[in-house]
């Protein structure tokens, strides 16, 4: 017999992925139909919830024990769900370190601790071994990571500390640290320029890349990133969404963009 809630509704996708990878995905009812990590969980489990809405009359009829959700722009529908009786719980990482404690609170809250500490141990060994590769490059490019185009946004805190870590210097790390996308608008697009980023990488949230339409933004073909032709795109599921993937498949990408790009240096 399961200790702990056994009817989970997840309505973002990180803590569907960390059930997962803890062996604790029969406990999940309901997911968001944003979910991509783990692929099977979009055959397997019924969709319940986009990212800031929710099928209330859907989830009720699941009879959860715990709703999972994330960050402020879900408090609105877990309120709606708390003033039906639902229990809900709100995770919040906006960082690395954030992320890793999330793993460990879920862990606990489905009496799994101690495989949550060691998928915690795990990713740290792993983010610990591109640490060690990065120290290898001989130049740490200039990187600007672009999460929205219009206006443009720059990257928030765990992504700015994974480029770091992957061996490059984030172009905008002082706009990363505020949580709320609005508060990193880059409001002058020739601050970009200014700072000549060696590589750009896109990920548009909910839409493809373009690189081509950087071009087209006055002052930028003179950007070596674009004189270059450094501009990338990492898909949105790998490493905007705060979980186990971004520490893993999007840091991975970031390390591999970067390692090359410190090749064609030599």
């Amino acid at each position: 017999m399961m200790k702990g809630p056994q009817r989970i509704v997840c309505l973002s996708t990180e803590t569907c992925e960390v059930l997962y990878r803890l062996g604790e995905q029969d406990r999940i009812v309901g997911i968001s139909g944003f979910t991509v990590h783990p692929p099977q969980a979009r055959k397997e489990k019924p969709k319940v919830s986009a990212f800031i809405s929710a099928k209330t009359e859907k989830i009720l009829a699941l009879k959860p024990d715990l709703v999972l959700g994330y960050c402020d722009l879900q408090a609105d529908m877990a309120a709606e769900l708390a003033r039906e009786g639902l229990e809900v719980h709100l995770f919040n990482q906006r960082d690395i370190a954030g992320i890793l404690r999330m793993i460990e609170t879920l862990g606990a809250l489905v009496h799994a601790g101690d495989k949550a500490e060691a998928l915690v141990a795990e990713l740290q060994l792993s983010m610990d071994r591109v640490r060690q590769q990065a120290a290898q490059l001989t130049r740490r490019p200039k990187v600007y990571f672009e999460e929205w185009d219009g206006p443009l946004i720059s990257g928030i805190r765990w992504v700015s500390e994974l480029i770091e870590l992957a061996g490059g210097e984030d172009c905008f790390a002082e706009l990363s640290h505020h949580p709320k996308a609005k508060q990193r608008y880059i409001t002058d697009p020739q601050e970009v320029v200014r700072r000549a980023p060696d590589l750009i990488i896109g990920s548009w949230c909910g839409k493809r890349f373009r690189p081509e339409h950087l071009f087209d933004r006055p002052g930028w073909p003179g950007i070596p990133a674009l004189s270059n032709e450094q501009l990338f795109e990492i898909k949105s599921p790998d490493i905007l969404q705060p979980g186990i993937s971004a520490l893993t498949i999007g840091l991975d990408q970031l390390h591999e963009l970067i390692r090359q790009w410190d090749q064609r240096q030599c």
